[in-house]
């Protein structure tokens, strides 16, 4: 029997597609528990894993910029694989790889072999780019004024598993040792597990593809808008997608960059890794747990106020994590937690931005490419961290980087300015 994808449209009413949307956020909220654990393991460690394998603080911000690396090249070809043969394909195969690449992290630590760890890390980020690219699954077939909370519910699910990996690294540590490996290679074994979980989880389950219902949806209406000779036009991606797209960059490469030298910082301050742990599942937390309220905000009080929270609560975050003491383990909670919020309103109002500005016709393609900026933000972010850090301080990265969230503010104006142009 034919997919509902693939059967005449007239056949799929407003209750089958609604039907089909509340099974794809049931599939994607798993496979993104499963996901937010595999995530966890760069944030938490890989920092760490660098410096005691490179013996270098300026490094130690290379695996994030490896893995967001790897990652802008997954987001292409997952966004570019999606728009030809939907969402189950490109999301089930970016999971896997990412596994592939977390085991081969810890290949690279037993045998102590820095040019594996760069090419595992790379590989490894095909998972960070897939646990994005699932949250617009939740957003293809929701009504438009529920976009947000589609979005939202996909992100959510992803706070199970990424809060409870950070919060494992002592035991997953000892496990690690147990196997022979080095004790910050046990997040990693993790990582390898769930990623190739969930893709398998997207790959058996997520039927029919939500991607190419909408698109057929869609090219229905367009159809009987047009009549049935009317030529097949793809239409322009409108202005909002472009501000979203600036949202989701600038508030990346400000996270990325303090969240990544936050353990080196705590470390260089003699905190145990329990307490490490706990400052970044918090941080993580506050990355994806909020997106259930976020995303009704984002739908209720509209994109514009919600990009400007996210600008002054990253300000807030780089100001606190700059001025607390470096034994204050209460204020760096405070400080992360801060971080993870601005970026959780900064993505969620971002993706409604570009899911307004696109049809199906065009929307894979476009979420492709501007995940890849937001990898290769990212990237830059994570890899400059370091540098920044060693040449100054954790207190200057932290205050550059609140006071770079602030650009959205002017980034707003112009979107405005444009749009009345335009009308």
């Amino acid at each position: 029997m034919a997919s509902l994808e693939t059967e005449p449209i007239a056949e799929v009413t407003a209750a089958e597609t609604a039907r089909v949307h509340k099974r794809t956020l049931t599939v994607v909220i798993l496979s993104q528990i499963l996901g937010g654990s595999g995530l966890a393991a760069g944030i938490s460690v890989g920092a760490l894993l660098a410096q005691d394998m490179l013996g270098s603080d300026a490094l130690s911000g290379l695996p994030t910029g490896l893995f967001t690396l790897g990652s802008a090249l997954a987001a292409y070809l997952v966004g570019h694989s999606t728009q030809r043969f939907g969402r189950r394909m490109g999301l089930a195969y970016g999971f896997i790889a990412g596994g592939i690449g977390a085991l081969g992290v810890v290949l690279a630590a037993v045998s102590d072999s820095v040019p594996l760890l760069f090419i595992s890390l790379f590989v490894y980020g095909s998972g960070t780019a897939t646990n994005l690219q699932a949250r617009y699954a939740g957003g293809d077939l929701a009504p438009a004024n529920r976009r947000g909370f589609g979005t939202s519910m996909a992100m959510v699910a992803t706070t199970i598993g990424a809060v409870a990996g950070p919060n494992l690294i002592d035991p997953l540590g000892t496990f690690a040792t147990s196997l022979g490996a080095p004790a910050l290679a046990g997040p990693f074994i993790l990582a390898a597990v769930a990623y190739a979980a969930a893709g398998v989880v997207l790959f058996v389950f997520l039927r029919p593809d939500p991607f190419l219902l909408a698109r057929r949806i869609a090219a229905d209406s367009t159809v009987k808008k047009s009549g049935d000779d009317a030529n097949e036009v793809t239409p322009k991606v409108g202005i909002n997608a472009y501000l979203g797209a600036t949202v989701m960059v600038l508030t990346q490469v400000v996270m990325v960059a303090i969240m990544t030298m936050t353990p080196v910082h705590m470390r260089a301050h003699d905190h145990e890794m329990a307490a490490v742990g706990l400052v970044i599942g918090l941080h993580v937390g506050a990355m994806w747990l909020p997106s259930l309220v976020t995303g009704t905000l984002v739908d209720r009080l509209g994109r514009t106020p919600m990009v400007i929270a996210s600008g002054v609560t990253l300000l807030l975050a780089g100001v606190f994590a700059a001025t607390a003491p470096a034994d204050s383990l209460g204020l760096l909670i405070l400080a992360l937690v801060l971080l993870g919020l601005g970026w959780n309103f900064g993505l969620v109002s971002g993706t409604a931005l570009v899911v307004d500005a696109t049809v199906p016709q065009n929307r894979a393609r476009t979420q492709g490419t501007i995940d890849v900026l937001i990898a290769l933000a990212g990237a830059g972010g994570g890899a400059m961290s370091g540098v920044v850090m060693s040449a100054s301080s954790f207190q200057v990265l932290s205050l550059s980087g609140g006071t770079l969230a602030l650009v959205l503010i002017p980034v707003l104006l112009w979107a405005r300015s444009r749009r009345t142009a335009s009308s």
